[in-house]
């Protein structure tokens, strides 16, 4: 049995998710990087992306939809999050409209720099969160 860490998941809200995990793997500014128990030291800053999580004992994964946010990795690890939502509380068709009106925003404002940059987070997220409800983009490979 691999070695476990405890995660907890906090948003503004709520404590999303506590337990004991073997790895979690979350997007960085860099990429998806995946945290695990006796990880070095590691505070990083996340972007919006899919949070998967392998639960102490598991083979199979847990997938949430977060914005943004930090992990910090020592003897535990822990996330800050501005929201995190599981596939059964996100409103598939209400995450469609927000992208749809995203890309109605990029292209009613061209040559607007914050307008635009505020267009392409909400696109990201809504498409993360459309993933997320079908199951994560790692199910579909």
């Amino acid at each position: 049995m691999a070695n476990s860490i405890k995660l907890e998941v906090i948003t503004p809200e709520r404590l999303f998710y506590e337990g004991e995990i073997e790895l979690v793997i979350a997007r960085t500014l860099l990429g998806d990087e995946g945290f695990m128990a006796n990880h070095s030291w590691a505070c990083k800053l996340l972007a919006t992306g899919e949070l998967w999580i392998q639960e102490k004992g598991s083979r199979d994964f847990k997938v949430a939809a977060i914005s943004g946010g930090y992990i910090d990795v020592q003897k535990t690890i822990v996330i800050f999050t501005d929201s995190a939502e599981w596939p059964e509380e996100i409103d598939a068709e209400r995450a469609i409209r927000a992208k749809l009106r995203a890309e109605d925003s990029l292209a009613a404002f061209p040559n607007k720099g914050i307008e635009i940059e505020l267009a392409k987070i909400a696109i990201e997220k809504a498409l993360t969160r459309i993933n997320v409800k079908d199951g994560g983009r790692r199910r579909k490979v």
